[in-house]
């Protein structure tokens, strides 16, 4: 194999697969990324056997082949060589020679024919989605999901897929069990005749991770989504993305939101954000703690810790309801307050350890619900 590539080109493609190849050591080749010199362009290819991206760029091909090398060490060099032509050439015993300017590298290979194969996709059967609006369910929901949680349903995103003759409305939801996020918005016009369709499937939090990142660059094409028994294919302007759906039965999560009730308070969402910083800072380390009180008007935020003392902060707030005394970890409140946009939010709940509904009037398809802890 005999490649040329520009360096910003062959950046960008680097860039795009670090967050797939795999860390842990289990295969090495796991850890390299595969290039594939064909006619139309270099292809880059990474996966964990779980997700799998695959994405054609511009290249002058001397010489058509392939080579699999370090995904991190490859971005490494590229970061570091100046601005022009990168010349990658596949050697004896599959030693890749990297010429840049007058900077020489040669790394060690593997042979590309040992690398795991992408299932093959068709275009046929994936929704193109408004790529603005995917991004937001995705930021708004993927805060909640489960980090290496013991329940192992609870990594990842639940995405609810429903087409009508009218519409086409996307729904995510994530949640831990401490805390649940759900967003829906409605993506545009669908041209689906007869009953409307749904579809249900768990993506892991690393999959959605990396939708983002593609999503965040931006760009004129819309994504494409779509879902086959076990596999969600994601496609963006010459990009594949392809991630293993995750096998079980997501916990009905609408059982856990509240209904609306009386007891609503309305507070300024960076008002409340910035005192929730601030009385944190005294908190106990690792619960976070911070004890909320609700009374006519106001709202007091206070967290002690026997090792460094206490703090008090009070808050104007729309309120009119009973005094009322909880307490939550404030760390989950901050996630949720920063993902909302709005000027102010209403925090709703009916008794102090019942779960607390927090929303906002300008985003009606996002709600979010946090469990409060005793203090």
């Amino acid at each position: 194999m005999k490649v040329k590539m520009g360096r910003d080109e062959l950046l960008t493609g680097l860039q795009r697969v670090q967050g797939v190849v795999e860390k842990r050591n289990t295969m090495p080749i796991l850890s390299n990324i595969l290039i594939e010199a064909k006619q139309e362009g270099a292809e880059i290819v990474a996966t964990d056997l779980e997700i799998g991206m695959r994405g054609l760029y511009k290249a002058s091909v001397q010489q058509a082949g392939g080579i699999t090398v370090s995904a991190r060490k490859l971005y490494e060099i590229v970061k570091e060589v100046p601005t022009g032509d990168i010349e990658l050439t596949s050697g004896d015993n599959h030693w890749t020679t990297i010429q840049a300017g007058k900077s020489q590298f040669k790394i060690v290979g593997l042979p590309s024919s040992d690398y795991p194969a992408l299932p093959t996709i068709e275009r046929e059967g994936l929704t193109p989605l408004a790529g603005a609006g995917l991004l937001e369910l995705i930021r708004k929901t993927l805060f909640a999901a489960g980090d290496n949680d013991a329940r192992y349903i609870l990594n990842g995103l639940l995405v609810t897929l429903i087409t009508s003759e009218k519409k086409t409305t996307l729904r995510l939801v994530g949640t831990d069990g401490h805390r649940l996020a759900v967003a829906e918005q409605d993506l545009g016009k669908s041209g689906v005749k007869g009953a409307p369709q749904e579809i249900k499937a768990i993506i892991p939090k690393k999959a959605a991770h990396e939708m983002r990142r593609l999503l965040e660059e931006g760009g004129d094409s819309e994504p494409l989504i779509g879902f086959t028994k076990n596999l969600m294919i994601f496609r963006k302007s010459g990009l594949l993305l392809t991630s293993r759906l995750m096998e079980g039965n997501y916990p009905n999560y609408q059982q856990v939101i509240p209904k609306e009730s009386n007891r609503k308070i309305m507070v300024n969402r960076l008002e409340l954000e910035s005192a929730l910083r601030r009385v944190s800072v005294l908190s106990k380390d690792k619960a976070n703690a911070v004890k909320l009180s609700f009374t006519a008007g106001r709202m007091s935020l206070f967290s002690s810790n026997p090792d460094y003392g206490e703090a008090t902060e009070d808050l104007p707030a729309q309120y009119d309801g009973e005094a009322l005394n909880t307490g939550f970890n404030a760390r989950y409140l901050l996630d949720v307050l920063s993902v909302m946009d709005g000027e102010k939010v209403s925090l709703q709940m009916d008794n102090p350890l019942s779960p607390c509904l927090i929303q906002e009037s300008e985003t009606p398809g996002f709600r979010c619900v946090v469990m409060p802890i005793k203090i």
